[in-house]
């Protein structure tokens, strides 16, 4: 069974944790100095929020799967998008270890298929490399920019991707 990802940058964590946990009626499931998570049976999703330095809003989207033959069955679907298909294994993101597939929409939007395979103590990779690259989360991120403006330099790319970067 799938579960919908969303991933959203706060500002204020503890207020935002607050809120969420009212909308939500349930306490997260995973709280970090950076990150809390909800992951809620009604609505079946994985509700994640952050302020690791991005801007404020929905980070990415996803759909978490259980197995492995599920996260190989989003891989054959989203190898029929037309689209570029960014594959990470056993990566360290989000205070875990998982298997993924990032894609982009028509909009930019990045949408990542993930099967988790283990908790892990730290955000992504080691605790030094977590703190260097706080807002590097989403590979396939487009920057969001208003008409006539420049792209900022600091939104993540593939191409600015570590192998270790979640």
């Amino acid at each position: 069974m799938k579960r919908m990802h969303v991933h959203v940058s706060v500002d204020n964590l503890a207020e935002s944790i607050k809120f969420y946990s009212g909308m939500f009626a349930s306490e997260p499931t995973i709280v970090k100095p950076d990150y809390a998570k909800w992951q809620l049976e009604d609505p079946r999703v994985n509700f994640a929020i952050s302020s690791r330095g991005a801007e404020a809003g929905v980070n990415h989207l996803g759909i978490q799967v259980e197995t492995a033959a599920e996260l190989g069955e989003m891989q054959s679907r989203l190898g029929q998008l037309d689209g570029e298909i960014e594959t990470e294994e056993n990566t360290a993101c989000c205070y875990a270890k998982s298997d993924k597939h990032w894609i982009s929409d028509p909009s930019g939007i990045a949408w990542e298929t993930f099967h988790t395979l283990d908790s892990i103590p730290v955000y992504g990779g080691a605790p030094e490399e977590a703190a260097a690259d706080a807002a590097c989360c989403v590979p396939l991120a487009k920057p969001r920019i208003k008409l006539g403006e420049k792209a900022p330099c600091c939104v993540p790319t593939s191409a600015a991707q570590g192998a270790s970067c979640c």
